[in-house]
Protein backbone atom coordinates (compact mmCIF):
# COMPACT_ATOMS: atom_id res chain seq x y z
CA UNK A 1 0.00 0.00 0.00
CA UNK A 2 1.45 3.38 -0.96
CA UNK A 3 1.90 6.22 1.51
CA UNK A 4 -0.81 8.21 -0.31
CA UNK A 5 -3.23 5.26 0.10
CA UNK A 6 -2.41 5.05 3.82
CA UNK A 7 -3.21 8.74 4.22
CA UNK A 8 -6.47 8.40 2.35
CA UNK A 9 -5.40 10.68 -0.48
CA UNK A 10 -5.46 9.92 -4.18
CA UNK A 11 -2.18 9.07 -5.86
CA UNK A 12 -0.22 12.23 -6.69
CA UNK A 13 -2.05 14.35 -4.15
CA UNK A 14 0.06 17.03 -2.52
CA UNK A 15 0.94 16.90 1.13
CA UNK A 16 -1.79 19.43 1.83
CA UNK A 17 -4.48 17.55 -0.07
CA UNK A 18 -4.60 20.12 -2.85
CA UNK A 19 -4.02 17.81 -5.77
CA UNK A 20 -0.81 17.25 -7.65
CA UNK A 21 -0.02 20.98 -7.84
CA UNK A 22 0.58 21.19 -4.08
CA UNK A 23 0.37 24.96 -3.57
CA UNK A 24 -2.56 27.26 -4.26
CA UNK A 25 -2.16 30.11 -6.74
CA UNK A 26 -2.05 32.57 -3.81
CA UNK A 27 0.76 30.58 -2.19
CA UNK A 28 2.71 30.42 -5.46
CA UNK A 29 2.25 34.17 -5.93
CA UNK A 30 3.56 34.80 -2.41
CA UNK A 31 6.63 32.65 -3.11
CA UNK A 32 7.32 34.53 -6.36
CA UNK A 33 6.94 37.85 -4.50
CA UNK A 34 9.35 36.73 -1.78
CA UNK A 35 11.92 35.57 -4.33
CA UNK A 36 11.70 38.97 -6.04
CA UNK A 37 12.16 40.74 -2.70
CA UNK A 38 15.27 38.71 -1.92
CA UNK A 39 16.79 39.68 -5.26
CA UNK A 40 15.82 43.36 -4.94
CA UNK A 41 18.36 46.04 -4.21
CA UNK A 42 19.00 46.89 -0.58
CA UNK A 43 18.82 50.57 -1.54
CA UNK A 44 16.90 52.49 1.15
CA UNK A 45 15.19 54.83 -1.31
CA UNK A 46 14.06 51.94 -3.48
CA UNK A 47 12.79 50.15 -0.36
CA UNK A 48 10.77 53.20 0.62
CA UNK A 49 9.26 53.41 -2.88
CA UNK A 50 8.33 49.71 -2.78
CA UNK A 51 6.70 50.06 0.65
CA UNK A 52 4.71 53.12 -0.46
CA UNK A 53 3.64 51.31 -3.63
CA UNK A 54 2.41 48.32 -1.57
CA UNK A 55 0.53 50.67 0.76
CA UNK A 56 -1.09 52.39 -2.24
CA UNK A 57 -2.40 49.00 -3.44
CA UNK A 58 -4.26 48.40 -0.19
CA UNK A 59 -7.94 49.10 0.31
CA UNK A 60 -9.28 51.03 3.29
CA UNK A 61 -8.90 50.85 6.23
CA UNK A 62 -5.64 48.92 5.67
CA UNK A 63 -4.19 51.72 3.52
CA UNK A 64 -4.66 54.43 6.16
CA UNK A 65 -3.36 52.19 8.95
CA UNK A 66 -0.27 51.19 6.95
CA UNK A 67 0.48 54.77 5.92
CA UNK A 68 0.20 56.07 9.48
CA UNK A 69 2.33 53.21 10.77
CA UNK A 70 4.93 54.03 8.09
CA UNK A 71 4.97 57.65 9.29
CA UNK A 72 5.35 56.56 12.92
CA UNK A 73 8.30 54.30 12.09
CA UNK A 74 10.05 57.07 10.14
CA UNK A 75 9.43 59.54 12.97
CA UNK A 76 10.30 57.30 15.90
CA UNK A 77 13.02 54.96 14.60
CA UNK A 78 14.39 56.47 11.39
CA UNK A 79 17.30 54.03 11.44
CA UNK A 80 14.99 51.23 10.32
CA UNK A 81 15.07 50.62 6.58
CA UNK A 82 11.69 50.27 4.83
CA UNK A 83 11.32 47.28 2.54
CA UNK A 84 8.71 44.76 1.56
CA UNK A 85 8.58 41.34 3.17
CA UNK A 86 6.30 38.67 1.72
CA UNK A 87 4.55 41.53 -0.07
CA UNK A 88 3.90 43.47 3.14
CA UNK A 89 5.35 46.78 4.35
CA UNK A 90 8.22 45.99 6.72
CA UNK A 91 11.15 47.67 8.45
CA UNK A 92 14.61 46.18 8.79
CA UNK A 93 17.64 46.70 10.96
CA UNK A 94 20.99 45.42 9.72
CA UNK A 95 19.19 43.61 6.90
CA UNK A 96 16.82 41.71 9.23
CA UNK A 97 13.10 42.44 9.42
CA UNK A 98 12.30 43.89 12.83
CA UNK A 99 8.60 44.71 12.33
CA UNK A 100 5.94 44.51 9.64
CA UNK A 101 2.38 45.48 8.82
CA UNK A 102 0.08 42.62 7.82
CA UNK A 103 -3.04 43.99 6.12
CA UNK A 104 -6.35 42.39 7.03
CA UNK A 105 -7.12 41.96 3.33
CA UNK A 106 -4.01 39.83 2.76
CA UNK A 107 -5.40 36.87 4.69
CA UNK A 108 -9.03 37.99 4.80
CA UNK A 109 -8.95 38.55 8.56
CA UNK A 110 -11.03 40.99 10.56
CA UNK A 111 -8.08 43.14 11.64
CA UNK A 112 -4.65 44.22 10.44
CA UNK A 113 -1.56 43.29 12.46
CA UNK A 114 1.59 45.03 13.59
CA UNK A 115 4.06 42.20 14.02
CA UNK A 116 7.58 41.98 15.41
CA UNK A 117 10.20 39.36 14.58
CA UNK A 118 12.69 37.81 16.96
CA UNK A 119 15.31 40.55 16.42
CA UNK A 120 12.98 42.96 18.24
CA UNK A 121 13.95 43.50 21.89
CA UNK A 122 10.47 43.10 23.35
CA UNK A 123 11.30 40.31 25.78
CA UNK A 124 9.34 40.37 29.04
CA UNK A 125 10.24 37.34 31.13
CA UNK A 126 9.46 34.04 29.47
CA UNK A 127 6.41 35.14 27.47
CA UNK A 128 5.52 38.34 25.58
CA UNK A 129 3.38 39.47 22.65
CA UNK A 130 4.94 39.81 19.22
CA UNK A 131 1.84 40.82 17.24
CA UNK A 132 -0.81 43.45 17.83
CA UNK A 133 -4.23 43.70 16.21
CA UNK A 134 -4.95 47.08 14.61
CA UNK A 135 -8.42 48.34 13.74
CA UNK A 136 -7.81 52.09 14.18
CA UNK A 137 -5.01 54.36 15.33
CA UNK A 138 -5.82 57.10 17.79
CA UNK A 139 -3.39 59.04 20.01
CA UNK A 140 -3.15 56.32 22.67
CA UNK A 141 -2.49 53.56 20.10
CA UNK A 142 0.12 55.70 18.37
CA UNK A 143 1.90 56.33 21.67
CA UNK A 144 1.88 52.59 22.43
CA UNK A 145 3.35 51.88 18.98
CA UNK A 146 6.09 54.48 19.58
CA UNK A 147 6.95 52.76 22.88
CA UNK A 148 7.05 49.34 21.19
CA UNK A 149 9.25 50.62 18.37
CA UNK A 150 11.72 52.25 20.79
CA UNK A 151 11.92 49.07 22.87
CA UNK A 152 12.19 46.87 19.78
CA UNK A 153 15.33 48.59 18.54
CA UNK A 154 16.86 48.42 22.02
Amino acid sequence: MSQADKLGRPQGAGARGQGSEGFSEAERAAMRERARELKASKDREQGEQEVLAKIAELSEPDRSLALRLHELVKECVPELAPRTWYGMPAYARDGKILCFFQPAQKFKTRYATLGFNDVAHLDEGQMWPTAYALTALGPSEEERIRELLRRAVG
